[in-house]
């Protein structure tokens, strides 16, 4: 379950961040909103089993607050991911809540997160390999983990997109593979809804 949100968290981040490597130009290229909301549509292979699991959803980002990852179909389930905590839900119910000062994966987790958010991409180089380039207006990077504990847990991370990311893969350790694909983006006052700006 750690290493599941482990790389969903990894994933918002990188998404909502919109700076994932260490290129200029790319830096350049990418729109960085104080508040943006847009769909999912995630698509997960099992190592050993022949159909994946799809899922889709919501989610936002708020600049020095957080990520609010909100699974639609076919459960419902929303993820908030702050500086000092993971917190999963199930409807109003807290499901799950991990915090950093009990728990060194969630500061790993929150390092990665926060570091996005802010544009710190020298955080993000301690944390893993990047490899980027641009063609034109589109762009594509290829994160890996330097640490054992995280590379443990992800093993690879690759994305593209142009003026906001576009596709997430995540290739874990065991096998498994997540294809995460981003549309509908939209920024600024008012994407989020009383509900989502409630939970974050």
């Amino acid at each position: 379950m750690k290493r599941l949100i482990l790389a969903f968290a990894i994933a918002a981040s990188c998404a909502a961040a919109n700076a994932a490597a260490p290129i200029a130009n790319i830096q350049s290229l990418l729109a960085k909103p104080a508040m943006l909301c847009g769909r999912f549509d995630q698509t997960k292979h099992l190592a050993g089993m022949k159909k994946p699991l799809a899922s889709n959803g919501r989610f936002c980002v708020v600049a020095g607050k957080g990520v609010l990852w909100r699974t639609l179909k076919p459960f419902p389930n929303t993820l908030r991911l702050t500086r000092d905590e993971i917190v999963s839900f199930q409807g109003e119910r807290v499901a799950m809540r991990l915090e950093a000062k009990q728990e060194p994966t969630v500061r790993m987790i929150n390092s990665v997160l926060f570091s996005l958010l802010s544009g710190d991409l020298g955080q993000l180089e301690t944390l893993f390999e990047v490899d980027g380039n641009v063609d034109g207006g589109n762009w594509n990077v290829a994160l890996k983990a330097r640490q054992p504990a995280l590379a443990k847990a992800i093993g690879a991370i690759s994305l593209d997109g142009g003026a906001y990311v576009k596709n997430i893969q995540i290739a874990e350790a065991s096998g498994d593979k997540t294809l995460i694909v981003f549309s509908e983006i939209k920024t600024g006052e008012g994407v989020m809804t009383a509900e989502e700006a409630a939970l974050l």
